[in-house]
């Protein structure tokens, strides 16, 4: 009866390990079916109780770093949000100046306020502009030549 509730319980825990993700659940989960094992050969609670804890706290700290790593290595970066806008193209819609009033940008098919990254100089609506970076709500840009 005992290898049959480590039984479930390992293959719940891995079961729920594809919700999250973060493979500790699973390292739970190995471990328990380690003691389902183990009951089936004959321990009793205590002993299995114990194989679960000693496999599950090895894969832990042993396996796990090891396949995030392998993991994050494997997943490549993509830029999001304002971080994919730094580096495109965008119009100038309104007159941006140097005193840091009024600019308007036109980056995809949204308008963003804008400054100009040399603060000397003035961009005419238009103008084909360069995004620097993106500072709070502002793009930063810089005139194409």
């Amino acid at each position: 009866m005992g290898a049959l509730i480590w039984l479930i319980a390992g293959v719940a825990l891995i079961a729920a390990e594809v919700l999250s993700g973060e493979f500790f659940l699973l390292m739970l989960g190995v471990g328990a079916l380690a003691a389902a094992g183990g009951s089936l050969l004959g321990l009793s609670v205590l002993p299995a109780t114990l194989v679960f804890a000693a496999v599950s706290v090895l894969l832990i700290f042993a396996a796990r770093p090891a396949l995030r790593r392998r993991l994050d290595r494997a997943i490549e970066h993509h830029a999001t949000n304002t971080e994919a806008l730094v580096g495109r193209h965008g119009t100038v819609v309104a007159e941006i100046r140097g005193d840091h009033t009024g600019g308007r940008v036109k980056i995809g098919g949204d308008v963003w306020s804008a400054q100009a990254y040399d603060h000397e100089q003035t961009i005419g609506s238009g103008t084909r502009v360069r995004i620097i970076e993106i500072s709070g709500a502002t793009a930063m840009v810089l005139a194409e030549d």
